[in-house]
């Protein structure tokens, strides 16, 4: 047991640093070399640990005995107004849960199409990853800043309806202006209370993804 718990917990590390490096790789791909200049596309997690989203979040959770324990790592920085495109933005949001969703399916696929002829420690293992990247793109697409959701939302509101965009912009920008504290506060109360509903989105994509 104590085994899978520091397996579990080493792919959820290296899972959110996949997910910040991702991030600065597409801003510096789209002309920001803001993430690249200030070193944060590195594997190394200490340059993306947040004391809030990486520390006191978790430990809350836990505190609170909450069924499932998550986290965010320190946003990487970009310039917005040196991305290319009309979305840059938001392609540069996606590409942290964008790259979880691709690691949780190719691991996920994994145990859907070579689980039985799998060692039953590898399927577990690959199973574990499937869902740590899960749970990670999914929380992390929840529409509430900081999250990436957004953003993400912003841009599909810019997508298909411009003026909706303005205005849920508007929202955005004020509430992060109260900093990252409210914004980590109202996501520990929704996380907390709608855990059943998250769980079992969580579950139903997994079982869809890994057919177990």
């Amino acid at each position: 047991m104590e085994i899978d718990i520091v397996f579990g917990i080493v792919v959820l590390i290296v899972s959110i640093v996949l997910h910040e490096v991702a991030h600065g790789y597409m801003a510096n791909w789209l002309g920001d070399p803001t993430a690249r200049l200030q070193g944060r596309l590195t594997l190394n997690p200490v340059s993306h640990v947040d004391p809030i989203g990486s520390v006191a979040l978790p430990l809350l959770l836990l505190i609170m005995q909450s069924p499932m324990l998550i986290g965010y790592a320190k946003p990487v920085p970009y310039n917005p107004y040196n991305l290319r495109g009309r979305y840059g933005e938001g392609l540069v949001a996606f590409a942290g849960p964008g790259t979880n969703i691709i690691i949780a399916l190719v691991f996920g696929l994994a145990v859907r199409f070579g689980g039985t002829a799998m060692p039953v420690e590898l399927a577990s293992a690959f199973l574990t990853i499937a869902f740590v990247n899960l749970m990670l793109a999914l929380f992390n697409l929840i529409p509430i800043p900081p999250l990436d959701g957004s953003k993400v939302l912003s841009t599909i509101f810019e997508f298909i309806a411009p003026p909706l965009a303005r205005g849920y912009d508007t929202f955005r920008l004020n509430f992060e202006r109260l900093g990252i504290l409210p914004g980590t506060l109202l996501i520990l109360l929704i996380f907390v209370y709608l855990a059943p509903v998250f769980t079992s989105v969580l579950m139903t994509l997994l079982r869809l993804l890994t057919g177990m």
